[in-house]
């Protein structure tokens, strides 16, 4: 399975550096996918800068309904008419910050696959669901009610306990919940589910991205900070396994 390495850029970036940045990741390896995910107000300049790169392109969220009275939000066509191909959805800073219920992630998902975007679904359980032992039952939950029937996007597991907590998750650990989501995809999506990429998104740098790359189930990476500099999101390319 080719690898996925996805940089989320949060709400960090400027239109001035997007050029010279889209300059350095056009030499990513060939052998994985890379795509950007910078706020919306880059999206159109990215989607000059990275023409006919192979690169693609992602937001970070979108709206459940295609238009309509919903004052600072954006819908799933505007995406895909800025270039967008991909949205990540439900990530655990949205569910926190913004009260999102896998319902409402479950819509946001219809919603882009009907404009023709590709989902990424966040799934991930807190410290105190994991120390309660409860971590593959939320993961499983969230996707049983986040995903649509006929979903056929990426999922990126994220270990929120691990976020500033200053927690790491053993190889062990990533192992377990890769390969439970993937049994939970399956069973939910028939062959579907066996073929679907489950990041990692746990904090993966440069120093770390072969360890995690290579585990069993790890299908890519969901890169917060470190792909904000250009160099380390190409060393994390870099460090994915030919697959």
């Amino acid at each position: 399975m080719r690898q996925i390495i996805a940089g989320n850029w949060k709400m960090f970036g400027r239109l001035a550096g997007v050029t010279a940045y889209a300059e350095v990741i056009k030499a990513a390896p060939s052998h994985v996918s890379l795509l950007i995910c910078p706020p919306f107000t880059l999206l159109d300049r990215f989607a000059t800068a990275l023409k006919g790169s192979g690169i693609a392109l992602g937001a970070q969220d979108c709206h459940a309904t295609p238009e309509g009275a919903h004052t600072g939000d954006i819908a799933a066509p505007m995406l895909a008419e800025a270039g967008a191909t991909h949205v990540i959805l439900g990530h655990s800073e949205r569910r926190e910050n913004h009260g999102e219920t896998n319902a409402v992630v479950k819509a946001k998902a219809e919603a882009a696959q009907t404009a023709g975007l590709i989902p990424i679904i966040c799934v991930g359980e807190t410290d105190a669901q994991r120390d309660a032992g409860e971590a593959e039952h939320v993961v499983r939950t969230q996707l049983a009610h986040s995903l649509p029937a006929n979903f056929a996007g990426i999922i990126a597991y994220e270990p929120v306990w691990a976020i500033g907590t200053g927690r790491t998750p053993t190889e062990a650990d990533v192992t377990a919940m890769h390969t439970a989501i993937r049994a939970a995809l399956a069973a939910q999506l028939g062959t579907t589910g066996q073929s679907i990429n489950i990041l990692y998104g746990g904090s993966v740098k440069p120093g770390n991205a072969a360890s995690l790359l290579a585990l069993p189930e790890v299908g890519g990476a969901l890169v917060g900070g470190a792909s904000l500099k250009a160099e380390d999101l190409l060393a994390i390319a870099a460090a994915a396994p030919h697959r």
